[in-house]
């Protein structure tokens, strides 16, 4: 730690292939809804799934991405971990919220010294907080060409009393956390997992109380930006509407309850909402157009909660004009069906992808 307080997050590696099979982290998502736990192992074919799992959280237990309760959520924690019989402790978490600064700069071309030192020096004219109350990382993205001596550098600040909420809250409960993430790269690092970094893509995950937008072009990540809108706000409109409970409600929203009251007041609902959606996805694609006009994007990949809600994927295509898939984290990776249902499996995987994320970070041993 320098004297200005400098010290780093652990943010995602270059995307350079493993040389040789690694322990991994087990990915902890904690979301203002629920908790969601990953665990994979890396075979000399890919990844497997060894064990996943959700589990409810009170009502208030975060709020913005921060803590507000947590020995509640450290209970729920390591309730589900013993249930699921998981042995690794090592925990890697992501971040987001009003506490997370994610920034792209462009730099003069440095050795990796040099541009700490640069950044250590210089952050307070990047991000709006104290430099002393910030966690800080950064990552070149080795944009400089043999004409271009600069390159573009991300640069991530997070303020240290949310994380180190979250730190103490997983030590408390028997973990050992050596991994702290921000949202959107870890969905990035889920689709990676899947499918590489080649192709031009707009990853979307809803979560209940946010949306979460990466844009991928040839392998970089080009915009990364957290939405204070989710999924939750749609449950809650049609439990008020419905005069039901929010499981009830919920599954209203994703279709598995068909309500044929007040369906033309469900369908009002469902467009002003997903419209808000899709509002905000398209503004960050036509600010990726303004900056790479001769670039085309692909496929917009949702996942989240909140893609799980009937019709939403056909929604997005129609408002975008742009190919929409829903994401299952899982793909690629082996799953023994006798110790996973493949049935809660394809249920559950669009909501686990930053878990899944998560789960595919090395760690040392």
């Amino acid at each position: 730690m320098g004297k200005s307080g400098f010290k780093k997050l652990q943010l995602p590696p270059l995307h350079i292939p493993f040389l040789k099979r690694q322990t991994l982290a087990l990915g902890l998502d904690i979301g203002s809804h629920a908790v969601k736990i990953c665990e994979l192992a890396e075979t000399a074919n890919g990844y497997q799934l060894v064990a996943l799992g959700s589990a409810l959280l009170p009502p208030d237990s975060l709020e913005d991405g921060a803590l507000q309760d947590p020995d509640a959520v450290g209970k729920v924690i390591t309730s589900l971990v013993n249930n699921l019989k998981i042995k690794n402790k090592k925990v890697a978490i992501s971040i987001s919220g009003y506490s997370v600064i994610v920034k792209k700069i462009n730099l003069a071309v440095m050795t990796e010294d040099e541009l700490e030192k640069h950044i250590e020096s210089e952050a307070e004219q990047y991000i709006p907080f104290d430099i002393e109350d910030v966690y800080l990382d950064f990552q070149d993205l080795k944009t400089n060409t043999t004409t271009e001596d600069r390159t573009d550098v991300m640069l991530v600040a997070a303020k240290r009393d949310v994380v180190d909420g979250y730190l103490n809250m997983l030590r408390t409960a028997g973990l050992q956390p050596v991994v702290v993430d921000v949202d959107a790269f870890a969905l990035e690092n889920a689709f990676e997992a899947n499918f590489g970094l080649a192709d031009n893509v707009a990853l979307v995950d809803i979560g209940a109380s946010k949306m979460n937008i990466n844009i991928i072009s040839h392998g970089t990540s080009i915009l990364a930006r957290d939405v204070v809108l989710g999924s939750r706000q749609l449950t809650e409109q049609i439990a008020n509407l419905l005069g039901v409970d929010f499981e009830e409600a919920e599954a209203v929203k994703t279709g598995e309850i068909v309500s044929k009251e007040n369906r033309t007041e469900l369908e009002e609902l469902f467009a002003n909402t997903c419209n808000q959606w899709v509002t905000e996805v398209k503004r960050a694609i036509d600010f990726y157009y303004s900056n790479h006009p001769d670039e085309t994007i692909s496929k917009i990949v949702l996942s989240g909660g909140g893609a799980k809600i009937q019709g939403l994927s056909d929604f997005f295509e129609k408002e975008t004009d742009i190919p929409v898939e829903i994401f299952n984290p899982f793909k690629q990776a082996a799953v023994d069906s006798r110790g996973i249902d493949p049935a809660y499996l394809k249920s559950i995987a669009p909501e686990m992808t930053l878990a899944a994320g998560l789960a595919t970070r090395p760690v040392e041993v």
